[in-house]
């Protein structure tokens, strides 16, 4: 049961670094560093929007509008590193 929780805790390493690379290119792009014609940086950046969309979007219906400030991604991280926390102090159910 243990590779079960090793399992768990890549996946969860994985969605962060996907969240991570995510908030870095937006900034990037925001400030005019990557290009979006670029067809590379395109099929990167719309492939991360359609991963994460279905993520955001609860979270973005529940927050207020603070117009250009997307707080969504702090709170899956936040998420993420809560539900990390409870599998590490419950390691023994998985042992």
């Amino acid at each position: 049961m243990y590779s079960l929780f090793s399992i768990l805790m890549l996946v969860l390493d994985l969605i962060w670094y996907i969240i991570i690379a995510h908030i870095v290119m937006s900034w990037l792009v925001g400030f005019q560093v990557l290009n979006l014609r670029q067809p590379l940086v395109a099929q990167i950046w719309y492939g991360l929007n359609r991963l994460l969309r279905p993520v955001y979007d609860p979270i973005r219906r529940l927050l207020p509008d603070m117009g250009g400030l997307d707080l969504a991604p702090l709170i899956v991280i936040f998420g993420l590193m809560a539900l990390r926390i409870i599998l590490i102090n419950n390691i023994g159910a998985f042992g």
